[in-house]
């Protein structure tokens, strides 16, 4: 048997554990499963730009969400490209605005694997520091596929893909709306709240949060932007984990001035 063969049952084996899905094949390879639900956001009040994400898959936040103080945020997806986070910042540096960031990106994005990895799978979102967003869901990205935005006068957009359906989307952005309290607490409230509605049809197991300030040096060191920044990797409940660490009096910690 080829090591490809291997390979093959080895990721069908994986996914086979988990809750059942449809399973979609690109050209004639198998993908590493992509399904996702996230969040960004403002908190117009306190300065604060954040965003929080949970997948059946290892290690979300290692990829996802992507921000700077004083610049912006942006969650990348679906079928990921990591560089988008990366490019996006850059452009929000030079004052271009979240539409302009996912066009750009997404038009010189060069489809490397369009067979297996197509361009016209990926989601991607941006948040800037004014609270201008734009989010982008491809063609190809897998049912069900969307993103829905906060009406005023609140900041946020929610996506995801291979989730129950739009309810997923619509039930976070419903959390964030009518939850009070900081900007952590609202966003694992629209976790939760996608969650509630079916969530990513495979299951659940890891969730990340990431925050930061309209102003640099608002983190809790010296020289540090991040307010907040929590993984929770590999868990069978990872939004309760990630909402304990939320809770805990070291991550309600102030920089004063911020």
């Amino acid at each position: 048997m080829t090591f490809k063969s291997l390979l093959a049952i080895a990721l069908f084996t994986v996914s086979a554990g988990a809750q059942p899905a449809k399973r979609v094949v690109y050209g004639d390879t198998l993908p590493w499963p992509t399904g996702t639900f996230s969040i960004i956001a403002m908190d117009r009040a306190t300065g604060e730009i954040g965003g929080a994400v949970q997948s059946r898959v290892f290690s979300v936040g290692n990829g996802v969400l992507w921000a700077e103080a004083g610049v912006g945020i942006a969650a990348t997806q679906a079928v990921v490209d990591v560089s988008y986070g990366p490019q996006a910042l850059a452009l929000l540096r030079q004052g271009v605005s979240a539409e302009q960031v996912v066009r750009r990106v997404w038009a010189n994005d060069p489809d490397p694997r369009p067979a297996d990895w197509s361009k016209e799978g990926r989601q991607f979102a941006v948040l800037d520091a004014k609270g201008t967003l734009f989010a982008y869901t491809g063609p190809k990205a897998t049912d069900w596929a969307g993103h829905k935005s906060c009406a005023a006068p609140h900041t946020c957009t929610a996506q995801g893909n291979i989730l129950a359906s739009s309810a997923v989307v619509d039930s976070m952005v419903a959390a964030f709306e009518r939850t009070g309290g900081r900007l952590a607490d609202r966003l694992v409230a629209a976790l939760e709240g996608g969650q509630r509605a079916g969530g990513d049809k495979r299951g659940m197991q890891s969730a990340a949060l990431l925050i930061v300030h309209q102003k640099k040096g608002c983190g809790v060191w010296v020289n540090n932007d991040v307010i907040l920044r929590l993984q929770v990797d590999d868990s069978p409940e990872p939004i309760k984990e990630l909402k304990r660490l939320v809770e805990l009096p070291e991550a309600r910690r102030k920089t004063p001035g911020c």
